[in-house]
């Protein structure tokens, strides 16, 4: 899918993070071209050493003045993103949260099953993460601004092999309503995203995940897969001004696939 140039201006002047850009196909990657596009200004974070060869290329595509490591593992790490935002710009309009983890024996296991250091670890980087993202925007956010998360359908119905990610999203969801409401009265939105089945690298980590896109395409009304770039541009739209009374949104992007039984 190519991004309207018409629309290439429509954020010029903002200034926002992107946060869960592991390769090309990553979701995170979608929203940041999409973001680019409209003529926004972007910081983007890598993982980890291993990850950066990986990255560093895409940041510079979109001509990112902020490239940082940011592992959440990694006490100290999110704040130093933070604290570049501030100096370099000083403000920032949005955030993209695409970050979610959960331990593979946690993961592939049964939900009752689960360990409790394996079901802090999910909720620490899958849920707080976001949390604490939208403390530390908060401040900067001076005019408004638009926090995003990325979640799934697992969420609200029972997806095989979904397992624990599934009540960790659940918990993202919620947790974007209630960010929604606090942040509401100083004009800073908040949404959750939650695409269809796409093939990224995080997604090669659920058992049977080809099934599972292979249903997706079978029974969605659209009959297709969406792509990181179609998540992207509805994810620039709610960015901008003419969203500003939409907040505390799950919104779909998934070919009408959740309204199918």
């Amino acid at each position: 899918m190519s991004i309207p140039v018409v629309n290439a201006q429509l954020l010029r002047g903002r200034k926002g993070l992107i946060v869960g850009i592991a390769n090309d196909r990553s979701i995170a990657w979608g929203c940041a071209r999409a973001f680019h596009a409209f003529g926004a200004e972007l910081a983007i974070t890598y993982l980890n050493d291993k990850a950066k060869p990986h990255v560093e290329p895409l940041a510079r595509h979109v001509d990112s003045p902020i490239f940082m490591p940011m592992d959440m593992a990694i006490e100290g790490q999110l704040e130093s993103v933070f604290e570049a935002i501030s100096e370099t710009w000083g403000e920032l309009d949005f955030v993209v949260h695409s970050i979610a983890f959960s331990p593979k024996d946690t993961l592939g296991g049964r939900v009752v099953d689960v360990p409790r250091d394996g079901f802090l670890k999910t909720m620490d980087i899958s849920c707080w993460s976001f949390i604490r993202m939208a403390h530390l925007a908060e401040p900067l956010m001076k005019k408004g601004g638009t926090l995003f998360t990325m979640t799934y359908y697992g969420s609200q119905k029972v997806v095989e092999n979904y397992n624990i990610m599934g009540v960790a999203k659940a918990a993202l969801e919620s947790t974007v309503r209630y960010l929604a409401a606090e942040l509401g009265p100083k004009n800073i939105r908040v949404h959750a995203i939650s695409p269809g089945a796409l093939a990224t690298r995080a997604a090669s980590g659920i058992p049977e995940f080809d099934e599972l896109l292979e249903k997706t395409k079978t029974k969605s009304p659209a009959r297709e897969l969406v792509s990181i770039d179609d998540v992207g541009v509805a994810t620039a739209f709610l960015a901008h001004d003419a969203a500003r009374l939409i907040t505390g949104q799950v919104l779909y992007v998934d070919g009408g696939y959740h309204i199918i039984d």
